[in-house]
């Protein structure tokens, strides 16, 4: 008989199961059910927990076994990757497209995705949380044509990545590499990656047991967050800093 993992009460403030309980069939399902209110997703990733679902199906709730995790200050770039940098007149900055950025991770083709997780629910959950101040966007341009970026959720000094697209090769590696070297000069040790990919692995990403990732998670989002909008704190920079490993 195959297991269920247990529905969340309407309660948004109720608790979530342990981590530890989630399915091993998925890897990593621990809840069905509840919403997407403000509370509800800042209590999940204050947890470890993300949301993850298609069209048609309930709100299912995640925390896997392994997680992928980058340490802000090991996000790698190749040396080939580096030197196209060098004669990048790319820029990058944040908070300033933040819903242009969720919908473009909504857009992009993916291997082996038929379609979007990211529902009109999803994405109207997550605008929410920007508005607040909890989800955050990093924005790479060529001009003024936005080619890559990133969006996630801060909660004390832990950030957990959602999504990233690219429209020209390369620019959700430089959202990407541009976002951990602001997070690791702001001492944000870590940035959630969730699930593993190849994509991920090559630029440093690890694969951390969950017990070791919660017991981390724990300790940074309860870390207060340093003043002022990501927009001033991030500031706007060319992404050909990013050519130099030592940065």
């Amino acid at each position: 008989m195959a297991l269920r993992p247990p529905l969340l009460p309407a309660d948004p403030d109720a608790p979530f199961p342990p981590g530890a309980s989630a399915l091993r069939q998925p890897d990593g399902l621990l809840a069905i059910g509840g919403d997407l209110t403000p509370p509800r997703l800042l209590n999940a990733y204050r947890h470890g927990i993300f949301p993850w679902y298609s069209d048609g199906q309930p709100i299912l709730w995640w925390c896997p076994d392994p997680r992928t995790v980058f340490r802000t200050g090991r996000v790698r770039l190749s040396s080939r990757f580096r030197r196209e940098l060098r004669r990048s007149c790319w820029s990058v900055r944040a908070d300033t497209a933040f819903e242009q950025v969720i919908d473009a991770c909504a857009r992009i083709p993916r291997d082996g995705q038929h379609g979007t997780w990211i529902t009109a629910q999803m994405r109207a959950a997550y605008v929410e949380l920007h508005h607040r101040g909890h989800a955050h966007s990093v924005e790479v341009f060529d001009g003024q044509q936005l080619v890559g970026g990133i969006y996630g959720v801060a909660v004390g000094r832990m950030f957990f990545g959602e999504s990233m697209f690219s429209t020209q090769s390369g620019g959700s590696k430089v959202a990407l590499a541009a976002l951990a070297r602001c997070l690791h000069g702001w001492d944000w040790p870590l940035l959630d990656a969730q699930v593993e990919n190849a994509h991920l692995l090559s630029l440093g990403a690890e694969l951390w047991p969950r017990d070791d990732f919660l017991a981390q998670v724990a300790v940074q989002t309860q870390m207060p967050e340093p003043p002022n909008a990501w927009t001033s704190r991030f500031g706007t920079w060319p992404a050909r800093l990013l050519a130099d490993p030592s940065t």
